[in-house]
């Protein structure tokens, strides 16, 4: 049986395109458009004053941040990045457990599809739970009906043992892995935390999964710093001549990259994802958006999984910069994700049209003024917000009708992760 999306606006910020006419869903994916229905037998699901758009893909986050929120304040205000990394999140990610590791992923997601936002690309780190870990995420976010992408931070900040434990977790689980939508990378966390014989061993691993790496890249000066004492040479060179950089790779901030830098890693087609809403938190400075090119998406670095929070302060910071910037612009780094996300799973993602995974919103926008493909962006970047999405799909799979999630108990989950926060809260103290 094809469900219909009927009477709807289908807009989509990948073209930029808006059009009304219906749409059909066979087998998780767009079977047609138009307002010819094919005889046969339908769920038909009137969709009128509703925009029918692709959900948002999140390019770069943490859902283990998520159990972060409200927690006591660390023993001293950082004074820097990596102060902030040291004295909060390496004492929460040591924290975490099988528990708050699933609940972290379950909240997450939650805030994320309610959001809008049906793919998350996610950076792992739970130092004292290293091994099924990725599998603990991955069961939960199956669970919630969410796409996702997985991988486990590899450090040596931890020691040798540590970073190979975390290289074995990335490994074993792309392997092993089978879960419809869920899909593994290679992580590790950034330059200045991995020894050079680490890096090599990150490479060949890549290369025998023919996988790219997710990785943070010159998120703060200290990065480069780094790398230049290490090697000689600069962040993004470190990491080509390492084999680290490679096809399809993310580099997460960039925010220190310099234009030779932007330019090897360009010419590896390295992906670069923008954090804006994270970079201002952390004061690591402004990321060189205007040149990082078509590779570019946009994630939150786990600040929440909201797309429309991130893109709009993304593009006002931008705007800050230089009244060049038009919203398209903006729009086209966080529709690109899609692309991004795409080769990973085998299918259209991020786009509407025929063969197209079903990962859709649909949205209530009573537009004061006139909207058409032309000003879309325009609509999105100064009005479009969360509180607008009604409902949201993964491969044509309902996973919140009417504002509310389909597959789990909400408020049970709440409830359990607002129990589990205090005990992981308490635990960091030990770190």
């Amino acid at each position: 049986m094809a469900l219909v999306l009927k009477g709807g606006t289908v807009a989509s910020l990948a073209g930029p395109r808006l059009e009304k006419t219906s749409l059909g869903i066979e087998d998780g994916r767009i079977a047609w458009l138009g307002d010819d229905v094919p005889p046969g037998e339908h769920e038909i699901v009137n969709c009128s004053g509703t925009l029918v758009m692709p959900g948002s893909v999140c390019a770069h986050t943490h859902l283990y941040s998520v159990l972060a929120r409200g927690m006591p304040p660390p023993r001293r205000r950082p004074r820097n990045f990596p102060e902030i990394l040291e004295l909060v999140w390496w004492r929460l990610d040591r924290a975490l457990d099988d528990e708050t590791i699933r609940l972290s992923a379950l909240s997450g997601a939650a805030d994320a599809l309610l959001s809008g936002t049906t793919t998350l690309v996610d950076h792992h780190a739970s130092p004292n739970a290293i091994a099924g870990s990725l599998d603990v995420m991955g069961e939960a976010l199956e669970e919630i009906g969410i796409r996702s992408v997985l991988c486990y931070e590899v450090t040596d900040r931890n020691g040798p043992g540590g970073a190979a434990a975390g290289l074995r977790e990335n490994e074993r689980f792309v392997r092993e892995n089978r879960r419809p939508r869920t899909r593994g990378m290679i992580g590790a966390h950034a330059s200045f935390t991995l020894e050079d014989a680490t890096l090599r061993s990150i490479s060949e691993v890549a290369d025998d999964l023919n996988l790219g790496v997710h990785i943070h890249v010159a998120e703060d000066v200290c990065d480069e710093d780094d790398s230049m004492r290490r090697s000689g040479m600069r962040t993004a060179f470190r990491l080509i001549k390492a084999g680290v950089f490679r096809p399809d790779s993310i580099a997460a901030h960039g925010v220190h990259l310099n234009e030779a830098e932007i330019d090897v890693a360009r010419a590896a087609n390295v992906w670069f994802a923008h954090n804006c809403r994270s970079n201002l938190n952390n004061g690591v400075g402004r990321a060189p958006i205007a040149k990082f090119g078509h590779r570019s998406v946009m994630g939150t670095d786990g600040i929440d999984g909201d797309m429309f929070a991130e893109s709009r302060t993304a593009f006002f910071r931008a705007r800050e910069e230089s009244l060049n910037c038009g919203a398209d612009e903006l729009t086209a780094m966080l529709a690109r994700g899609g692309e991004m996300v795409s080769q990973m799973f085998d299918r259209v993602i991020g786009r509407i049209e025929v063969g197209a995974a079903a990962d859709l919103m649909l949205l209530e926008y009573p537009e004061p003024t006139p909207l058409d493909a032309g000003n879309l962006p325009w609509h999105w970047a100064f009005a479009f917000s969360s509180r607008m999405v009604r409902s949201v799909m993964v491969d044509g799979d309902w996973v919140v009708r009417d504002r509310a999630l389909v597959k789990i108990d909400e408020e049970r989950m709440r409830a359990s992760a607002r129990s589990a926060a205090p005990k992981l809260w308490e635990r960091m103290g030990a770190f």
